[in-house]
């Protein structure tokens, strides 16, 4: 009788023993299934992750540099020696009666793969004049180019950072203005110019200098070499554009 109720009581310990390790198994089971969800996400966030930096590292920010009131005999060809050292592509927009009497070196800004735009024949403030006087101002220095350079301007920057709205219907080009001016017509210390300028450094931003001034040829290409250590790339003012 005791060897039977034994018996019996081992029968039962068995059956709750495998009912408890069914239990056991559809938990680590719904447990791993969870873990590899987990896994999965985390392995997608760092995978987008990884995504933007690429596209970080594959896209600098980047920045136009720009020059007004030339062409200048004495400065602006040992600007653009400096440029085409660095390999970089600059806006000069050009005077049309200072084109006018250097034409070799409208044609070499051309040449060497820069972007060409108006600032006005006399380099005067459009809004105090007619539209038929402004009109003139424009159209004259774009007559000049084109005899160089076979090429007609498509931006303008007017003097003065003024401009006239209906011009830009009327004639077809498109004002450009700028985001970082350091002033350097003012002054002949660089290290004032440079540090204006990097520090105000930004994706997308439009640095206004002069191509008439031996400091800013200097602060110039110093600029160009701090900021493209920094990671910038240098672009044209039509490539801001466009883009």
């Amino acid at each position: 009788m005791n060897g039977r109720r034994r018996y019996h009581e081992i029968k039962v310990l068995c059956l709750i023993l495998m009912f408890a390790s069914f239990i056991y198994e559809g938990i680590f089971s719904e447990s791993s299934h969870l873990d590899v969800e987990s896994s999965t996400v985390i392995k997608e966030e760092i995978a987008e992750k990884n995504s933007k930096k690429t596209k970080e590292e594959i896209e600098p920010p980047r920045i136009a540099i720009t020059f007004d009131d030339g062409p200048n005999a004495a400065c602006t060809g040992r600007l653009l020696d400096g440029l085409k050292e660095r390999g970089i592509k600059a806006t000069f927009f050009l005077i049309g009666e200072y084109a006018e009497m250097n034409p070799e070196l409208v044609g070499r800004i051309h040449e060497e793969g820069h972007v060409i735009g108006n600032h006005t024949y006399h380099h005067v403030d459009i809004t105090r004049l007619s539209d038929e006087e402004a009109a003139y101002e424009i159209n004259e220095t774009d007559k000049v180019v084109y005899g160089i350079t076979g090429e007609h301007i498509r931006y303008v920057r007017p003097p003065f950072g003024v401009w006239q709205k209906d011009l830009e219907l009327e004639m077809e080009v498109l004002p450009v203005m700028w985001t970082i001016d350091p002033l350097d017509w003012t002054t002949e210390n660089v290290d004032e110019i440079v540090n204006k300028v990097v520090t105000e450094a930004e994706e997308g931003g439009i640095i206004l200098l002069h191509d008439c001034y031996e400091s800013s040829v200097d602060a110039a290409l110093r600029i160009v070499d701090i900021l493209t250590e920094e990671g910038y790339e240098f672009v044209t003012v039509e490539e801001m554009i466009l883009d």
